[in-house]
């Protein structure tokens, strides 16, 4: 009998029937006669239970491939051989060592410890990549370092496929904290039976065979299909693939070969949390769609306990403080941050937690605030941007009003900084708990309101992932206004002609241009672009210009498809010589049956052009697998031709992985290059030449060839900064569009009601758009099927007794909220200023330039603030 994992939800003991001695031999009984809830029954029997519905979407996960099938890497049978789940487990704060990194063997800490990736990938029984091995492999590497600053910390590798966004600087960043990476996939681990240590035989980088040894080894196990999902496949009549996961197509990825069965996540291939987040409101689209005439059949509202009336009431607070594992207790001393809080006024009980945010913790809190009577709570813990609606929302389960709350976030701006910091840490984190106790004191109920929505949609971009998502929202019965700056729909989409899972991509486009021109609920606004905006989510309006001409459509919510651009390359004589072309140009070669194509005997792709270096340090993602597809096209219109691809790192990730060997076994040679080698194109006495330096052989190399084919970076368009001004949605260091969490938000912006989809977030493929799109017409839609929706509270408020009508407040309002009026008072005119509480989101300027008091922000009055200044100008 046992809880599954520490933070499992619902957070209750099952009983393991193959263990229980009352299930073997009908005897024990033990935990039914000790049990004061009286919760166990062992007469309990399974129960079926039939629900009536229209869609379905598949998500069963996937499992962790069985290290114990590799006896060459030694585990279970070295204590110290760890899967990468194990070493996870060890750096949890709720681990089996609370976060320290001990050795199985003797549970001391490790000097030395390796990562071998691809146990379970990239094999002749498994041909496709895990997709995440390579970054949560450097994920534990650079969390192990942060422990054990001292930890050396190796991992061997075949190619390092950091191809999400921010993946690159991540691996970067890893690197410069001293995680060696080396680019060997050893073939055995031996055991040195004195120490228990563990010995590695490899190729350095040198090309010397070494041996070197470890205290631990983590197998970077791959991921594989759940091991019940034939059972589940043949019960919705799910075709599978080779490997075991959904078979879905290039165009309708979340769709399975049953219609009205959807499937997100990694049962349809391997794929990290964005992608999985992003296909689970894809699927959620489909059914959104396919379920239109039943939407609002099913009622369900959140019912709360009625709200305690704290008026006139002592401040009575509650402060706890957040272990974050070891994000925060790790490097503050928590119980000390506890025992400080309790001694500031008005604080009536302080805890720690290991989570805060964990289920039952909620749940005691809720039982706290009852239990002594609190009526303000103060959360010391991590960043209010991701956590404070979780923790309004336990107010309000207690009965109190979710504004009678404060958060600290000694996390992010606190143990993060000071890691290496320990006692200044801890100070900081009681000097953040002191300012959140003091304005705590001072909170007040607040209360939101409501606004009446508009239920059309406004879609920024007419490529495929603009038309994708206006299509899913005009299937949903909503009404989209598409604009695109070109005089044709498409975007980039134009210029694909081939996909590797043969898929015609000319003919999808013939389709979705019809389809978006024959809908009734679309209207379409050709060589068009939105040149204002007013209004905020809910009440959007935005001038459309065109030819001249204006006009302005209302609507509720905001998604934003501009793509992105080809890089236009200035290395390798492109532009110079017109045999060296852009993969984009290849294709259409390949498409047309180019006569120049026909007669090349030899051909060069270059990767990484533009990309993976300073000016543009990301991975353009799709390039890889361009140059792949493009290969073996050329190899099945002319098998001799010999073609050459010279890359950094091939990033075929998921199932491309299968098309990277079929490249191979067609004769397609890899060649890899070092950054600092990078390969050299010439043309003299008009031969063609490429040369580089093989870092296998240590050797140049120089081919003659007939076409030089260079996959350029992709990078933000044109049309990203007037869209970001116009909207003020942000933009990250390389100017792709910065969504709201990359993780849990992975299509939102911060502006509320304005989503993204496609390119202009960070490359992807045409999938990987397609899902996007649905994601964010999901996403859109939880706005669009409502009648009214709640505005935060936490807004401006004018005090018109204070105003005067000087309009200070007025120009300098980034969100033009605010209007001079004029009325009647006493016989005189007054002037003063009127909020549009819709487009008001409490940014504070007003308040900051107003000089009379005459409009605050709800929740940040100036005797608040103050009180957080004279609380931070104290000591501890």
């Amino acid at each position: 009998i046992y809880i599954p994992f520490p933070q499992a939800i619902p957070k209750v003991a099952v009983i393991d029937r193959d263990t229980c001695m009352h299930f073997l031999k009908d005897a024990c009984k033990s935990c039914e006669n000790f049990c004061e809830a009286g919760a166990i029954d062992y007469e309990q029997q399974d129960e079926i239970e039939q629900v009536n519905v229209g869609a379905v979407v598949l998500s069963p996960g996937f499992e962790q491939f069985n290290p114990d099938l590799k006896k060459e890497l030694g585990y279970g049978r070295y204590p110290n051989v760890l899967s990468s789940m194990q070493f996870e487990r060890l750096l949890s704060a709720s681990g089996p060592s609370l976060g320290e990194i001990l050795r199985p063997s003797d549970q001391k800490h490790p000097k030395k410890v390796a990562w071998i990736q691809c146990v379970g990938s990239r094999e002749v029984e498994r041909n496709y990549c895990s997709s995440v091995c390579c970054m949560y492999a450097t994920k534990e590497a650079i969390i192990a370092k942060e422990h054990a600053p001292d930890l050396d910390c190796t991992i061997f590798f075949i190619d390092m496929r950091a191809f999400g966004k921010g993946f690159d600087a991540y691996y970067e960043r890893a690197k410069e904290l001293g995680v060696h990476y080396i680019r060997c996939y050893p073939s055995s681990i031996k055991e040195v039976p004195a120490t228990k240590d563990l010995k590695i035989t490899y190729q350095n980088d040198d090309r010397e065979i070494t041996t070197e040894e470890f205290n631990m080894v983590v197998l970077s196990t791959g991921i594989r299909p759940p091991g019940e999902v034939h059972e589940l496949a043949g019960k919705f009549g799910v075709k599978l693939n080779e490997h075991g996961f959904a078979d879905t197509q290039g165009f309708t990825p979340v769709e399975t070969s049953q219609a009205g069965v959807y499937v997100c996540g990694p049962f349809s291939g391997p794929k990290d949390i964005p992608e999985t987040v992003t296909e689970a409101s894809a699927g959620a689209a489909k059914a959104m769609a396919l379920l239109k005439d039943q939407r609002g059949t099913l009622i369900t509202h959140k019912e709360y306990p009625p709200e305690k009336d704290v008026a006139g009431q002592e401040p009575r607070i509650g402060v706890f403080v957040c272990h974050c594992g070891k994000n925060i207790g790790g490097f503050a001393d928590v119980p000390s941050i506890v025992e400080y809080a309790k001694t500031l006024p008005n604080v009536v009980y302080a805890e720690d937690n290991l989570y805060t945010c964990s289920t039952d913790t909620q749940e005691r809190i809720t039982q706290l605030i009852a239990e002594h009577d609190l009526n303000r709570v103060v959360v010391a813990s991590c960043s209010p941007r991701t956590h404070e609606p979780l923790f309004r929302n336990t107010c309000r389960e207690a009965g109190l009003n979710e504004y009678l709350f404060e958060m600290a976030n000694i996390r992010d701006q606190c143990t993060w900084v000071h890691m290496h910091e320990p006692e200044q840490a801890t100070q900081k984190s009681k000097d953040l708990v002191r300012m959140a106790v003091a304005k705590a004191r001072l909170l007040e109920p607040l209360h939101k309101g409501t606004l009446k929505v508009n239920n059309e949609a406004l879609v920024i971009g007419g490529g495929i992932a603009g038309m994708t998502a206006a299509l899913n929202l005009a299937e949903q019965g909503f009404q989209v206004h598409l604009v695109e700056k070109e005089q044709q729909l498409g975007g980039n989409f134009r210029h694909i002609h081939s996909l590797l899972s043969g898929d015609d991509p000319q003919q999808k486009l013939t389709d979705t241009v019809e389809r978006i021109n024959s809908h009734p609920n679309i209207d379409a606004y050709l060589q068009s672009e939105v040149s204002a905006v007013e209004g905020s989510v809910g009440n959007f309006k935005s001038t459309i210009r065109h030819n001249g001409s204006e006009e302005e459509v209302s609507h509720g919510v905001v998604i934003v498809a501009v793509g992105a651009e080809e890089y236009e390359p200035t290395e390798y004589l492109y532009g110079k010589d017109p045999r060296v072309i852009t993969q984009r140009t290849l294709e259409e070669w390949i498409s047309e049956d180019n006569s120049e194509l026909n007669k090349a005997k030899s051909v060069v792709m270059i990767q990484c052009v533009g990309s993976r270096e300073e000016a543009r340090p990301y991975c353009s993602r799709i390039c890889c697998s361009q140059a792949v597809k493009n290969a073996i096209a050329i190899k099945n219109i002319r098998p001799e031709t010999a073609v050459y691809i010279l890359y950094r790192d091939v990033r075929t990730y998921g199932l491309l992985e299968q098309y990277y060997r079929q490249a191979r076994e067609k004769g397609v040679r890899f060649i890899r290059y070092e950054e600092d080698q990078k390969p050299v194109v010439s043309a003299n006495n008009g031969a063609l030449r490429t040369s580089c330096v093989d870092p296998i052989l240590n050797m140049p190399i120089n081919i003659d060839c007939d076409a030089v084919v260079l996959a350029p970076a992709i990078v933000a368009g044109e049309g990203v900064s007037e869209v970001s001004k116009l909207y003020k949605l942000p933009l990250n260091q390389d100017n792709f569009f910065l969504e709201a969490h990359m993780k849990l938000r992975p299509v939102d912006f911060a502006t509320d009601g304005v989503f993204m989809c496609g390119l202009a977030h960070c490359p992807k493929s045409v999938e990987e758009s397609i899902a996007q799109a649905g994601a964010a017409a999901a996403r859109a839609a939880t706005i669009l099927s409502k009648d009214q929706i709640e505005l935060e509270a936490t807004i401006s408020h004018v005090v018109d007794e204070n105003c005067d009508g000087c309009a200070y407040c007025i120009d300098p309002c980034p969100y033009s909220a605010l209007t001079l009026i004029e009325y009647m008072y006493k016989g005189d005119v007054k002037k003063t200023v009127e909020r549009d509480g819709a487009l008001c989101k409490g940014c504070g300027v007003c308040m900051a330039t107003c000089p009379k008091k005459g409009i605050f922000i709800r929740g940040f009055r100036l005797e608040q603030l103050g009180a957080m200044v004279d609380a931070a100008l104290e000591e501890a």
